[in-house]
């Protein structure tokens, strides 16, 4: 009996880490609803941290690029980590009749899925890290999306692998280079 407790417990603790999606951050500009296609286009440039349950910590500059061509958003995101690490990345969302988004970029595996959530924008995809060994690890990316009421943008995600919460990152973008 207690095996079956104790399984039971594992199981929900799995699923409960499925489910667990960022709640919107209290910094969101309460009457702004923020839509990729406008709040993603242009420049903007941010600073982020990612942390995993181990304790490492990685930050990061970004500075973003996005074009609307009016029904596809293109983001070119170019990260620099604080441990030299440079990087491009580049987002492709499109947006559907439903008012979803469907997306790619380089390290997605499948296909990314944003939807609206009240003042805030969800993206959901399956990312593959690459490991030394020259392999990948796949994890799960949550992340909301909102509007920091002077233009910028706050992004927060929650990365777990397996239903497991491995880690975070936290992101606020500006209009402004440096800020």
């Amino acid at each position: 009996m207690r095996a079956v407790s104790t399984i039971a417990l594992a199981a929900s603790i799995i699923i409960a880490g499925c489910a667990t999606r960022p709640p919107v951050p209290a910094e969101a500009a309460a009457s702004a609803r923020f839509l990729p296609e406008e709040d993603l286009a242009g420049r903007s440039w941010g600073k982020g941290e990612f942390r995993s349950i181990t304790g490492v910590r990685r930050a990061f500059d970004v500075e973003l690029n996005g074009v609307w061509d009016g029904s596809t958003l293109t983001l070119v995101e170019d990260f620099r980590y604080a441990d030299g690490v440079v990087e491009r990345k580049t987002w492709r969302l499109t947006k559907m009749a439903d008012g979803r988004y469907r997306g790619s970029r380089e390290d997605v595996v499948g296909e990314a899925v944003g939807f609206l959530d009240g003042a805030a924008f969800r993206l959901e995809y399956t990312m593959a890290i690459p490991k030394k060994d020259g392999g990948a690890r796949t994890v799960k990316f949550r992340d909301v999306l909102v509007d920091d009421g002077a233009g910028g943008v706050i992004n927060r995600a929650n990365v777990s692998w397996f239903g497991i919460p491995v880690g975070s990152v936290d992101l606020k973008t500006s209009r402004t280079p440096g800020a």
